[in-house]
């Protein structure tokens, strides 16, 4: 293919983010491909939007700074036009970072001196008011994320929160500059560029204002936000005569086999999806940080029997989703990165233990644990096809070996797991 067609490059910092922002992106009728990770090679899949999926959103900052540069120079290396720094809608991170320090590092990289920042959907319920994030009706730090086991959000004002991560002067493009329109944020921006602010956090409760802030950043080299202020993006290119956005964007060939769901997200939602899931009757098996502090093997191999007596005749939940306090019990014996380490390993080998036994769709809940499972998995590439639930679209990989649903924890409706499989059976199947 020819570089010079990847109109937008894009960083994400955990893989369900990745696809989520993909997802976006296909919506706007531009063609996808997601890398997991930073391919050693040059595309070789028709895109006019890459996706690197990264796992730097809890990586530790030197390591996430690295991955990101290199995440960089490798789409730079495909002609893109602009690029986008992708996070989660709920902003997670902690003091240290990692969103602050990679967002200096790419504006640095760029020559850059000004960005947008908004984590803003709406669709999910994530919107951002006087530079304050809420979920729903409750602030962020209310919303259940203040008990997160990584990056617990105990700030929902995003200025002071992405203050506290960087050296760079932090702004707000408030919510009134944007009702007046892209010429009136035009103006808001500069405003801001003259006080010394690099980075402003722009407000955003609907989508209609997400489609002007990326009108807004039609000439923006960088654009840092979540999925949402994405979906702006796409009619810029379309805008400037460089896509086409009447193909078939969602496309997906037919991937067969059994189907599996596998659950290591300890956010609302999917303890919601979970127990919607046990109480309809369907095969659960938990699996449970201190049972695999002592035989992970024992625990591994009870798993994949319990699979093999009952995934032929219907899916399967492989799940360590647990309750905020059974969270801290494990991390407080444990330590907070050996239990999610175990944890993640542990789904990884079951992954890998349902290959064999010819799972080959996959839905899977958790941003960590979709990482853990298409590296186990040996997936280098994801082909974006329909959305689930906002945020949350299937995905084929590279050879069409593998489909899978990577949902980040707080994603879906209370049925996702019997809706992503029902909408699987009816997109997979394979043509006449």
């Amino acid at each position: 293919m020819s570089s010079s067609s990847v109109l937008l490059g894009c960083i994400a910092d955990d893989f369900t983010g990745a696809t989520d922002l993909a997802n976006m992106l296909v919506r706007g009728g531009m063609r996808t491909v997601q890398t997991i990770g930073v391919p050693a090679e040059p595309l070789d899949t028709p895109a006019q939007a890459v996706v690197v999926a990264l796992k730097s959103r809890t990586a530790p900052r030197d390591e996430a700074l690295a991955e990101s540069l290199a995440a960089l120079e490798w789409l730079r290396s495909l002609g893109c036009r602009q690029f986008y720094f992708k996070y989660c809608s709920t902003f997670d991170s902690t003091d240290e970072g990692n969103i602050g320090p990679v967002a200096d590092a790419l504006m640095q990289a760029l020559g850059t001196s000004f960005a947008v920042a908004c984590p803003a959907f709406p669709e999910s319920g994530r919107t951002v008011y006087r530079g304050h994030l809420f979920v729903g009706d409750v602030p962020l730090n209310e919303s259940g994320m203040q008990n997160h086991p990584l990056t617990p959000m105990t700030d929902a004002n995003l200025v002071r929160t992405l203050q506290r991560q960087t050296p760079s002067k932090v702004g707000l493009l408030r919510y009134d500059a944007i009702q007046r329109g892209v010429p009136a944020l035009a103006e808001a921006r500069a405003q801001l560029a003259a006080q010394g602010v690099r980075v402003a956090i722009a407000d955003a409760i609907s989508d209609a204002d997400l489609h002007t802030l990326g009108e807004s950043c039609a000439d923006d080299l960088l654009v840092t936000g979540g999925s949402g202020l994405a979906q702006g993006l796409p009619a810029n290119f379309a805008r400037a005569g460089l896509l086409d956005t009447t193909g078939a964007a969602q496309q997906l060939p037919a991937v067969q086999g059994l189907a599996a769901v596998l659950a290591g997200s300890c956010s609302r939602a999917t303890q919601g999806q979970v127990a919607h899931w046990r109480e309809h009757g369907r095969p659960a098996f938990r699996i449970e940080p201190l049972a695999l502090a002592a035989n992970a093997q024992a625990v591994v191999d009870a798993a994949l029997a319990f699979a093999r007596e009952r995934v032929a005749r219907e899916p399967v939940l492989i799940y360590a989703t647990s309750a905020p306090d059974e969270v801290a019990q494990a991390q407080q014996t444990l330590g907070t990165a050996a239990s999610g380490a175990l944890v993640e390993e542990a789904l990884a080998n079951v992954a890998r233990g349902l290959e064999h036994m010819g799972v080959r769709r996959f839905v899977v809940a958790g941003g960590e644990t979709s990482g853990s499972v298409v590296n186990a998995l040996g997936v280098s590439s994801l082909a974006i096809g329909p959305q689930i639930d906002p945020g949350v679209p299937w995905t084929v990989s590279d050879g069409a070996r593998h489909a899978l649903a990577l949902k980040s924890g707080n994603f879906g409706s209370v049925d996702f797991f019997e809706k992503a499989l029902a909408q699987c059976e009816r997109i997979m199947e394979p043509a006449p």
